[in-house]
């Protein structure tokens, strides 16, 4: 996901808060932004890649069909994220490991990340 849109699309087809995570990272790594010029009009001519950069990486495992099958949050591709939390979760919150946790492992391996049940999905009990 690269836009609040997608954000929210994604929210109300997986019935989940991913949008209210989205903004709130947008809006941190917004104010964290410095512009390389004084020129008004010329001061956001970087933001979009420092977005990139700085934000988390929101992501959807769909199938072939395009239905939603996991949503997760994954650390920013700078790799700058102190105590960041990643976050694995199914359609209403719920496990997404019992269904796919093969899937999970690819999306793991893809980005050199190790995706844990216990480390990834927080409302484990």
């Amino acid at each position: 996901m690269e836009t609040v849109v997608e954000a929210e699309q994604e929210s109300d087809l997986m019935e989940h808060a991913v949008e209210k995570h989205f903004r709130r990272a947008q809006d941190a790594a917004t104010a964290n932004y410095k512009p390389t010029s004084t020129v008004f009009i010329e001061q956001n001519i970087g933001l979009a890649a420092h977005l990139r950069r700085a934000m988390p990486l929101f992501l959807t495992l769909r199938d072939n069909g395009g239905t939603g099958l996991v949503t997760a949050m994954l650390p920013p591709e700078s790799g700058e994220a102190p105590g960041f939390r990643i976050i694995i979760v199914g359609a209403k919150n719920s496990d997404p490991y019992t269904g796919h946790a093969d899937a999970i492992q690819v999306l793991g391996r893809h980005f050199s990340l190790t995706l844990d049940r216990a480390d990834c999905f927080p409302y484990a009990r």
